[in-house]
C-alpha cells in the first residue's frame, strides 16, 4: 500500500490557521468574561500588613566583629575599637548555638551561675615532719687531748643550758698550762713588770682557746693553786640528742663527745606536689596541725624552698619555720600543713568548676541565652581555688554559664557536632549534623523511555520516601 505525501506549502498553510483560530478564541473569552483584577479582600489584608509597625527584636548579645569565639552581654569595643556586632533573637547560626526545649531543660535539672570577678584564694595542703633547725646544731668537741674523770651529764634527751659542766677532764697539756699562768703572775723581780703582765696574759689565753671557761679561770687566779682535773663546760644549751661521751674513757683533739640542738626553734620539712609549688613562697604564713596535739593549730611561715624536685614522687621539699615554746613539739612528729595562696588578692573573672568540660586538649563552657539556647565557647583558664576557675579568656562579667547536667545537655543536644561546627566554620556555620559538601553536583533525572548514558548514582535517602530526586521510579 503506497502512502501518499503531503507536500510542505500544505503544512506551512494548516499551521497558521490553527495559530488564528487560536488567537480569535481567546480574545473572545476575554470579551466575555472580563479582565483578571486582584481580589479586594486579600489586597485589604496586604495593606493592613504594610501599615503594621514592625516588633522591636530581642538582642541575645554581641559577637566580635572579626569572628572570634568571643561575645558579650554588654555592647563593647575590640582592642581595635571596633564596636562588638548584635545579634538578634532567630538570627544566630545553627551551627553555634545549642537549642533544648524547655520541658527537657526541667526533666535534666539544669542549672546556671553568673560569670563574676571573685578573689580566689587556693589552699595548699601537704604533710611533713618536725626537724631540728640546723642552725641550733652545736657539736661538744674539746681541742686538747684528755680523760674524763667524771660525767655530769650522763643521759641523752637532758636539756643542758649554756655554760653547764658537763663532765670533769684531766689532762696534763692543762695542768702545764695553769703552771705557766701562775708562774707568769708570780715572777716578781725576775723579770720588768711589763713582760711579766705578757707572759701571764699569753698563757691565760692558751687556755682559754683550749675551752677552759672564764669563771674557771677567774677561781685559778683566786686560789693560786693547779687543779689536776679541770670542768669542760658547754658553751651552748639545748637539748643532748647524741652522747658519745663515757665516763674513763680517753679522748683525742676534736673527738665529738656530745651532740646538742636549740629547739626553741623548729623546722617542718613537708613534701609539696609539683604543680602547687608556684602558689609557695619564703615568708608565706601557714597552720600546722600536729598529731600529737590535735585539735590545737600551730602558726609556721615558709622560710626556704629546696631547689630540687624527687623524680618518684614528683613533689618538692618546702621548709616551714615555727617555735617551739616549752620544747613542746619534738624532731621526728608527723605534722600537716596547709597555706593561703593567691596572687596578691587581685579580683578575677571566675566560673565554677562544675561549668567547666575539660577534653584534656581545651577546655569548653556552655553559655545559656535564656529560651533554652547554649553556645559552647572554648576559655582559657588559670588558678583553680575554691572551687572556681579563674577565666583569662573567653567569658565576661554578667554573662551567665551551666553549671549543672553540662554532660546531658551535650548528649542531648548533639554537641559534638555543634563544637565540630564552631571549630571550623565559625559563624555562619551550617547547622550541626547537616553539614553537606558545597560541591556535591545534582543527581542527573531518568526521564521515562531513555537510557541512562552511565550508570547512575545511589540516590539520597529522600529519594525512598518520594522526596526530591525520586524520579528512578518513572
Amino acid at each position: 500500500m503506497t502512502t501518499r505525501r503531503i507536500p510542505p506549502a500544505l503544512w506551512l498553510a494548516a499551521s497558521l490557521a490553527m495559530l488564528l483560530l487560536g488567537a480569535w478564541l481567546g480574545a473572545r473569552f476575554e470579551h466575555l468574561l472580563g479582565p483578571a483584577v486582584p481580589a479586594p479582600a486579600a489586597h485589604s489584608a496586604s495593606s493592613h500588613t504594610a501599615a503594621q509597625p514592625e516588633a522591636p527584636r530581642k538582642i541575645l548579645y554581641y559577637r566580635n566583629p572579626m569572628g572570634l569565639p568571643d561575645t558579650s552581654p554588654v555592647p563593647k569595643k575590640d582592642p581595635m575599637g571596633m564596636d562588638y556586632l548584635p545579634v538578634y533573637e532567630g538570627e544566630t547560626p545553627a551551627g553555634k548555638l545549642v537549642k533544648v526545649a524547655p520541658e527537657r531543660m526541667q526533666v535534666l535539672g539544669v542549672t546556671t551561675a553568673e560569670v563574676a570577678a571573685r578573689v580566689l584564694v587556693r589552699r595548699v595542703r601537704a604533710v611533713g615532719t618536725v626537724s631540728v633547725d640546723e642552725r641550733g646544731l652545736f657539736t661538744v668537741a674539746p681541742r686538747f687531748e684528755g680523760w674524763i674523770e667524771k660525767l655530769h651529764v650522763n643521759e641523752t634527751g637532758k636539756a643542758v643550758a649554756a655554760g653547764q659542766p658537763l663532765f670533769e677532764v684531766y689532762s696534763p697539756e692543762l695542768v702545764s698550762a695553769q703552771e705557766e699562768y701562775l708562774l707568769a703572775r708570780a715572777a716578781d723581780g725576775l723579770v720588768g713588770p711589763e713582760r711579766r703582765g705578757r707572759l701571764a696574759e699569753a698563757a691565760g689565753r692558751r687556755l682559754a682557746n683550749w675551752g677552759l671557761a672564764e669563771a674557771d679561770l677567774a677561781g685559778l687566779r683566786r686560789e693560786g693553786q693547779v687543779r689536776r682535773t679541770l670542768p669542760y663546760r658547754t658553751p651552748a644549751g639545748g637539748v643532748v640528742l647524741e652522747k658519745m661521751a663515757v665516763e674513763g674513757m680517753r679522748f683525742m683533739p676534736g673527738e665529738p663527745l656530745f651532740r646538742l640542738a636549740d629547739l626553741a626553734t623548729v623546722w617542718l620539712i613537708a613534701d609539696i606536689y609539683e604543680q602547687d609549688l608556684a602558689f609557695v613562697h619564703p615568708g608565706q604564713a601557714a597552720t600546722i596541725r600536729i598529731d600529737a596535739f590535735p585539735g590545737e593549730d600551730f602558726a609556721g611561715r615558709v622560710s626556704f624552698v629546696y631547689p630540687e624536685l624527687k623524680a618518684e614522687t614528683r613533689t618538692a621539699r618546702v621548709r616551714f619555720e615555727l617555735d617551739n615554746p616549752g620544747g613542746r613539739l619534738q624532731p621526728g612528729q608527723f605534722a600537716r600543713v596547709e597555706l593561703a595562696a593567691g596572687h596578691g588578692g587581685e579580683p578575677a573573672v571566675a566560673v565554677p568548676e562544675a561549668a567547666v568540660l575539660d577534653s584534656g586538649q581545651r577546655q569548653i563552657v556552655l553559655v545559656a541565652f535564656g529560651e533554652g539556647l547554649f553556645e559552647p565557647r572554648e576559655v582559657r583558664l588559670g588558678l583553680l581555688a575554691d572551687g572556681y576557675y579563674a577565666v583569662r579568656t573567653g567569658l565576661a562579667e554578667g554573662e551567665r554559664v551551666v553549671t549543672r547536667a553540662n554532660f546531658l545537655i551535650d548528649a542531648e543536644s548533639n554537641l559534638k557536632a555543634a563544637l565540630g561546627s564552631f571549630g571550623h566554620a565559625g559563624h555562619g556555620g551550617s547547622p550541626a549534623g547537616k553539614q553537606e559538601p558545597a560541591d556535591k553536583p545534582e543527581p542527573a533525572p531518568v526521564h521515562a523511555g531513555h537510557a541512562p548514558a552511565a550508570e547512575p548514582e545511589p540516590a539520597p535517602p529522600e529519594s525512598a520516601s518520594g522526596g526530591p530526586g525520586g524520579h528512578g521510579g518513572h
